[in-house]
């Protein structure tokens, strides 16, 4: 995440974040880890306050927790006694280190223009066979949100793609329904991949 408005957001908002976000993980999360081996080493994108770190730490696999804001690194140590630390997802430069990459509701803030630098990055730092999951907010455009937050919604055919030019193999594509706070209604889709090849796609 590099854009200041969505960064400056999340930091005056980890308090209340903290305060309103659900215990239980995320939806998809022990069935993507259902996937990895005994001690798989997991590294975790846009950690937000810690619920998924916390349940991927429980099940016992090895946990680099990151997220780009530094007020929620400080509420996952706070939370659940997890070190985070402060990480850009342009700034991942790992090599064949993770055996998966989690990634929920995070890469939703990358723009368009950076996305494919960002998947680059997230393959070279998997091991060869490594999973992935991330999930995007389905729509036709970039949009700035009334909270001022960066997002960018895809669609199917054209996020996929841009996982196959950045060598991975699609899986599992899966559509949820999300209610919001206010009781609106949104569809995204969920990302599960597997890095099966070191040639990049031009």
């Amino acid at each position: 995440m590099s854009d200041a408005a969505t960064l400056a957001c999340y930091q005056a908002q980890a308090p209340q974040l903290a305060l309103s976000s659900a215990q239980a993980p995320s939806r998809h999360l022990d069935g993507f880890l259902d996937l990895l081996r005994p001690n798989d080493h997991v590294l975790e994108l846009g950690c937000g306050t810690g619920r998924d770190a916390a349940r991927i730490a429980e099940r016992g696999f090895g946990l680099d927790t990151t997220d780009a804001v530094p007020a929620m690194v400080r509420k996952t140590k706070e939370r659940f006694g997890i070190d985070a630390r402060i990480m850009a997802f342009a700034a991942l430069d790992a090599v064949e280190v993770y055996d998966a990459v989690w990634a929920h509701a995070c890469l939703m803030h990358v723009p368009r223009s950076n996305l494919p630098n960002v998947l680059h990055r997230i393959h070279t730092a998997l091991r060869p066979g490594g999973w992935h999951f991330a999930n995007y907010p389905l729509g036709p455009s970039e949009v700035r949100d009334l909270q001022g937050r960066w997002h960018n919604r895809v669609d199917l055919a054209w996020i996929t793609k841009l996982y196959v030019r950045a060598g991975f193999s699609v899986v599992r594509t899966q559509i949820d329904q999300i209610t919001s706070p206010n009781g609106g209604t949104s569809e995204w889709i969920a990302l599960t991949l597997r890095n099966l090849v070191r040639t990049i796609h031009r």
